[in-house]
């Protein structure tokens, strides 16, 4: 991207393998598609990549028309806060969104965290995920990662107590956080965070389908339960109390790392531990999550452990402690 006098959009498809497959309820994938926002204004350029997630009806092609669609009004001077109201809280969003906070800040010539008045994050423990299976692959998986503080385990129904106590017996000394993707079911929720309960496991993510998940205000909840697909933005925090001790804050739902933080910020005043969490992707689309893992009790920024390879100049992994972007991949 050349230099310009106006601010300038490009946008693209990127495609980046994943090593071996990721499974969760809702399939298996072998590589993660992306889009890439980049953003130019004299010497500058700001970037966002974000993952179209097919469960909120997105796909790439839609995604990247959306984001080329604001190229009129970004060359007329559309700011980040104008793109709140300009598009909806979408993959698409967050790609722009975080362009323009990047653009913005090397503009001020300032790290992006110095610029949003926040503290100079740190270093975090984040989960490394084993995917879906059976018991024995999952341990199998579990076993080869049981030096890992923090694992999170994708579940999907049927045979998850045996999964659980496979897992468990892989890794006696891990923390545990399972996610079901919306698999479980009233007549089975009971019994399986009993089994999670018994293994030890500190948290579980989004048991029961978005919108059928009444039933987790009706009963004595033994492990702490976060929402995932049944949060999205600030605006949807008043229907998860009673419900819900947790939620999972991913920019792709958010649309940006701009909702992200006033959302984070919202969700500790109501009382919610954060979970920040990522879809498989590359290092640039984890580090503007790193300013919300700041806050987080539970950090899932694994995407780019999962790849076959990560972006040039990505983030820092010593072994699960990712660290703070560095200025040439972004902020």
């Amino acid at each position: 991207m050349t230099s310009s006098k106006v601010p300038m959009l490009e946008a693209r498809i990127e495609h980046w393998p994943i090593e071996g497959s990721f499974t969760i309820s809702r399939g298996a994938k072998t590589e993660a598609v992306v889009v890439v926002a980049e953003v130019a204004h004299g010497e500058a350029i700001g970037r966002g990549e974000c993952v179209p997630y097919p469960r909120y009806g997105e796909t790439p092609e839609a995604t990247l028309s959306a984001i080329l669609g604001m190229t009129d009004a970004i060359a007329r001077g559309l700011d980040r806060q104008a793109l709140q109201s300009a598009m909806p809280a979408s993959a698409a969003r967050n790609a722009l969104d975080c362009a323009l906070l990047e653009l913005e800040a090397k503009q001020a010539g300032q790290r992006i965290w110095d610029l949003l008045g926040r503290t100079v994050p740190l270093p975090r423990v984040t989960t490394f995920t084993i995917s879906l299976g059976t018991p024995e692959a999952m341990a199998a998986a579990t076993a080869k990662a049981a030096h890992r503080p923090l694992l999170k385990i994708k579940l999907g129904g049927d045979g998850d107590e045996m999964r659980i106590a496979a897992v468990r017996k892989a890794a006696p000394d891990s923390e545990l956080i399972v996610d079901a993707n919306e698999a479980w079911t009233e007549a089975n929720l009971e019994q399986n965070l009993a089994a999670c309960a018994g293994a030890g496991v500190t948290l579980v993510e989004q048991p029961l389908p978005a919108g059928q998940d009444v039933a987790l205000a009706q009963i004595r909840r033994p492990v702490a339960v976060c929402a995932d697909e049944s949060v999205h933005d600030r605006a949807s925090l008043d229907g998860l109390r009673g419900r819900y001790d947790a939620v999972n804050i991913k920019l792709d739902k958010t649309g940006g790392l701009t909702e992200a933080l006033a959302m984070a910020d919202a969700a500790k005043a109501q009382g919610f531990d954060i979970m920040v969490g990522c879809m498989v992707a590359t290092s640039l689309a984890m580090a503007p999550a790193m300013l919300i893992a700041q806050q987080a009790r539970f950090v899932d920024l694994d995407g780019p452990l999962l790849l076959a390879r990560d972006r040039d100049g990505g983030l820092r992994y010593d072994g699960s402690l990712v660290y703070p972007p560095e200025p040439a991949l972004w902020g």
